[in-house]
């Protein structure tokens, strides 16, 4: 039996991974998944005790809208993951701060983990630790992109390029949505924050000044690499050091054209409009009509590319620094490549969280955790994350 009680917050794919892991690998006495609809947590809790023949894992009903009803499920938790939508996690970590209970988060609104990470002072003097922004983009790539600085030296410049694709892309889309389909809209368009000449910059989703074809070799081919969200804090923390780096999200060509028609036309706005009398708001009416079309089915075939590139130097030569992170589906827990590095990803931190690894404040995943202790993590999940420098010689 382990030492720790946790508790999840939304018991859909990336919560049900997280709690399989929490589990495994996270010393877990026991885990609670809550969710608005309590059949869902149980039915996920029912999965994860299968997989792991254990019976540490139960699922509840629980409204995180309840302040008090929330504050009370938090209570006696040693940490918990906030697995549902990113516009509810500054009320979540109000909720903690009540509660004394350490949170990390799925994240995906830099805004709203920076305001977060503005609670540090406060979460010291409640004894606890915040940690927003965890999963795969934020999350795991951020962690990736400071351990592949920490191979060089000095770096002046730092990419990553990152994207979740399935393995078999079907026309006309040839992608499928495997997270919450309001993440991928806040993500479209909200833009990216870069930094050039040490300077943080806003850059535009679908910009065409950045957009590339690359080819990461098979099984995906060339893809597209553009200008969206997924660096969240990076800026603001690397970005003291580091006086160039960008994010680059990766999809198999043409979608672009067709996100962005729908951008262009209005369907991300959240201003209500009237349509026959009736008001409605775009981005609802897109999630809508999209999302059956483009919602991962059980079983779907995916891969999670994360490839963080770091040039600089490196004892006195040019250097180049590469780590590259892919994850497929496991089909023997039936748990896709998202899956596995968002859920497994909050599970890595929040274990942290609760066995104090994590001291009490509030700060971005990057500086929670010392980058080659995440990447052991994540090798010791399965996940194979390649690792290459090279060093220019010298002149003779």
């Amino acid at each position: 039996m382990g030492s720790y009680r946790y508790g999840i917050l939304g018991a859909g794919r990336q919560g049900t991974a997280a709690a399989y892991d929490l589990v495994v690998r996270g010393e877990a006495a026991s885990v609670t998944l809550a969710d608005i609809d309590p059949e869902a947590a149980r039915r996920a809790a029912e999965r994860v005790n299968g997989l792991t023949k254990t019976d540490r894992v139960q699922g509840v009903g629980l409204d995180v809208t309840d302040r008090a009803a929330l504050v009370a499920f938090l209570r006696p938790l040693d940490a918990f993951i906030a697995a549902v939508s990113y516009k509810l996690n500054l009320g979540i970590a109000e909720a903690a701060l009540e509660a004394g209970t350490s949170m990390c988060d799925l994240g995906g609104h830099t805004e709203t983990a920076l305001a977060q990470i503005g609670l540090a002072d406060r979460a010291r003097e409640a004894g606890i630790a915040i940690v927003p922004d965890c999963g795969e983009a934020p999350g795991l790539a951020n962690n990736l992109m400071t351990y592949a600085t920490t191979l060089l030296d000095e770096t002046d410049d730092l990419v990553l390029l990152d994207g979740g694709l399935p393995l078999n892309p079907d026309a006309p889309w040839d992608y499928m949505v495997t997270f919450a389909m309001d993440g991928l809209t806040n993500e479209y368009a909200g833009g990216a924050d870069w930094v050039r000449d040490g300077r943080i910059v806003h850059v535009d989703t679908f910009d065409p000044a950045e957009y590339e074809l690359v080819d990461l070799g098979e099984p995906v081919g060339e893809l597209e690499a553009f200008s969206a969200g997924g660096g969240s804090t990076i800026p603001w923390t690397l970005g003291r050091t580091v006086p160039s780096i960008r994010n680059k999200v990766l999809r198999y060509p043409g979608h672009v054209a067709q996100f962005q028609a729908f951008q262009e036309a209005g369907f991300f706005s959240e201003e209500p409009i009237e349509v026959d009398g009736a008001r409605v708001i775009p981005r609802h009416v897109f999630h809508a009509l999209i999302e059956p079309q483009i919602r991962a089915p059980e079983g779907f075939e995916d891969i999670v590319i994360a490839h963080v590139i770091a040039t600089g130097r490196r004892g006195g030569a040019p250097a180049r620094a590469v780590v590259d992170l892919r994850a497929t589906r496991d089909d023997a827990l039936g748990f896709t490549g998202m899956e596995q590095t968002t859920g497994w990803h909050a599970a890595i931190v929040c274990h942290l969280l609760a066995s104090g690894a994590i001291p009490p404040g509030a700060c971005a995943v990057e500086e929670a955790v010392e980058p080659a202790a995440m990447v052991d993590a994540l090798r010791e999940r399965g996940f194979p994350v390649e690792v290459s420098v090279e060093t220019a010689v010298p002149a003779a």
